[in-house]
């Protein structure tokens, strides 16, 4: 079931997401309606605060990457309680876009290797060092875990630059090709 994304100025979005635990109730159909949800509308990860559950679930599929990054083909995973330990690396520039931020793309700085451990569906533990793109992805999407945006690493220039498409959203006017909930 392809659910609606809450869009900036819900305040989920900025609440502490909650680890779970393995009795945590239809969890097997979440994760399947956060892919749904996640590819209906073009992205390549999701977030529970991101239709509205603090909770520490992330989906992210890089299979639509894969024509052109072949190692990326078949990607499709679901991270639970996940929590970076270490960021490290080299910090590489990148444009970002979320899809709680329609219309905003911004050029963010993260470590490009990290540490992190999390559960798989089965609640099996990993834990493992991810580096690339991906490492951005979990940075991104494990943000919305702990309160944050990808505006929050942007210089206050850019922000300023950005707030009238930021009051819109905060307004409940927002526009995308996918259902969103925005703020009434």
């Amino acid at each position: 079931m392809i659910l609606p994304i809450y869009v900036y100025g819900q305040p989920v979005l900025r609440k502490v997401a909650e680890d779970i635990t393995p009795d945590y109730p239809n969890l097997k159909e979440l994760i399947a309606n956060m892919f749904e949800t996640m590819v209906h509308a073009d992205g390549v990860g999701l977030a529970a605060p991101q239709i509205g559950l603090p909770i520490r679930v992330v989906t992210i599929t890089l299979d639509p990457l894969s024509e052109d990054y072949p190692e990326f083909k078949d990607f499709n995973k679901a991270y639970i309680n996940p929590h970076i330990l270490e960021v490290a690396g080299e910090e590489v520039s990148m444009e970002e876009g979320c899809l709680s931020l329609p219309g905003i793309h911004e050029t963010v700085k993260r470590g490009d290797k990290i540490r992190v451990k999390y559960m798989d569906e089965n609640f099996v533990e990993h834990e493992e060092v991810v580096e690339g793109y991906l490492a951005r992805v979990m940075q991104h999407e494990f943000d919305h875990l702990d309160g944050k945006m990808f505006i929050d690493h942007i210089s206050a220039l850019r922000k300023q630059m950005i707030k009238g498409k930021l009051n819109t959203m905060l307004k409940g006017k927002a526009r995308s090709s996918y259902k969103m909930k925005q703020v009434k």
